[in-house]
């Protein structure tokens, strides 16, 4: 009967616009949230095919939908592990009563912002029981290749704020000039001595012991020394001896001609170094390429250490944590080392607005989401990541109380109808009188 289904539409046009005000409601309580989503209600007509010459109202339907794609405006703050994702991607997080159970087997969520503090065992979680998850480097910072389909490698990132660093020296540079005076034949054939220090594996402080011992020709300049280096770790061991030939030309006089190994790592004219196996292991020493200034020289009538540089540091205590822009997590030590501990992936997925919403701004990964893929924060399709970051909610306020007025006004119009249609049924029943 046509006026029973102007009823009807009436109904679903009552309920349609009180899921709407719903929406709207719950988008304008979370407009100060955080990384909140916005959902929207969006209607669709339902048609029912008239029958001769009468038209029946099929009425609406709704159907709603969180906007995830949608990004809200970055706000700075000041805590380092604040994060917030700028562009396309989300971060992995997954609940801190999963990673209490222990069994290693934690549901990954996403999000796209979150305020992570260390909480009593150093797990970087927020306020409502949200963990941060990552990949773990390994112990000198590098980046073990993880498969990117599965979150099965992912951890709870979990800083140990107690912990010490160091590392060991592994490179050498040596900027020494050397007396021209001290391999003629009226020299007394002085032995110059260097000592310069490095740090062992376990961040101890050792010294590399040199000796530059000229060789005295009973006449003329002989242009030669022999060098000794020796390791105060290896009980003043003879770790390198070589032989150093400069030139006395008028293009390349004063600087390294030829160096013949005696002992030790063979010399590299290319590299213009060598390597020598100290008690925690080797160091290159780079003495400079035959013709290059910049290394050891023998010039004048002056020992001159003129630049010495290494790597390597003594043990310090860790002082702070950040996040950079591809989503590197670096601890940073209080002698200047820095040192990366885990990588947070970007998830990105074709479809993020059909990912299943969840409780604190978290969303979990649904069929029809499609297949995810666990990228470098900047690489790919995704953004980066910043730190001292968050993401505000995507709820335009002013355009939520325009629905707002719209919603009301449609859902009195279709109140209006059923109370017509009601009237229209009562003149009907009117007729028999």
């Amino acid at each position: 009967m046509t006026i029973s289904s102007s009823l009807n539409a009436g109904v679903a046009g009552l309920a349609a616009n009180a899921s709407r005000l719903a929406t709207i409601s719950d988008n304008i309580a979370n407009s100060s949230t955080y990384g909140y989503k916005r959902a929207y209600a969006d209607f669709h007509s339902m048609v029912i095919s008239p029958g001769s010459g009468t038209y029946s109202a099929g009425g609406v339907r709704v159907t709603t939908q969180r906007l995830i794609d949608e990004r809200g405006p970055l706000v700075s703050t000041n805590n380092a592990t604040d994060l917030a994702v700028r562009g396309r991607g989300m971060l992995p997080v997954t609940t801190a009563a999963e990673v209490n159970v222990g069994n290693g087997d934690q549901q990954m969520l996403l999000a796209t912002t979150g305020s992570f503090r260390t909480d009593k065992d150093g797990i970087l979680r927020t306020d409502t029981g949200l963990v941060l998850m990552g990949w773990p480097a390994n112990a000198d910072g590098s980046m073990p290749t993880y498969p990117r389909d599965t979150a099965d490698a992912l951890e709870p990132i979990q800083i140990n704020v107690n912990q010490f660093g160091g590392k060991p020296t592994t490179t050498m540079a040596l900027g020494v000039n050397l007396p021209a005076t001290a391999t003629d034949s009226t020299s007394d054939g002085e032995v110059q001595e260097l000592s310069v220090e490095y740090f062992d594996n376990l961040g101890t402080s050792e010294n590399i012991s040199i000796e530059f011992s000229p060789t005295v020709p009973a006449s003329g300049s002989s242009n030669e020394w022999t060098m000794t280096v020796r390791d105060s770790a290896s009980g003043d061991a003879i770790v390198g001896e070589y032989t150093l030939n400069f030139d006395d030309d008028r293009t390349n006089g004063g600087t390294i001609g030829s160096v013949t190994t005696i002992s030790g790592g063979p010399y590299d004219p290319a590299t213009g170094s060598f390597e020598i196996n100290v008690a925690g292991g080797p160091i290159n020493v780079s003495i400079g390429t035959p013709g290059d200034s910049s290394g050891i020289t023998q010039l004048s009538d002056n020992f001159a250490p003129v630049s010495i540089s290494k790597d390597g540091s003594p043990v310090g205590n860790m002082t702070s944590v950040e996040v950079d822009e591809n989503g590197f997590v670096h601890a940073f030590f209080d002698i200047g080392l820095s040192r990366t501990i885990y990588q947070i992936p970007l998830v990105d997925m074709p479809n993020p607005n059909s990912l299943i919403p969840m409780d604190h701004q978290t969303f979990a990964v649904s069929p029809e989401s499609g297949t995810y893929f666990l990228w470098d924060a900047g690489d790919g399709p995704t953004g980066d990541i910043l730190s001292f970051a968050r993401e505000e909610s995507t709820t335009d306020v002013a355009g939520e109380l325009t629905q707002l007025i719209q919603t009301q006004r449609a859902y009195s119009s279709n109140a209006k109808v059923i109370q017509t249609v009601d009237e229209m049924l009562q003149e009907t029943t009117n007729i028999k009188r």
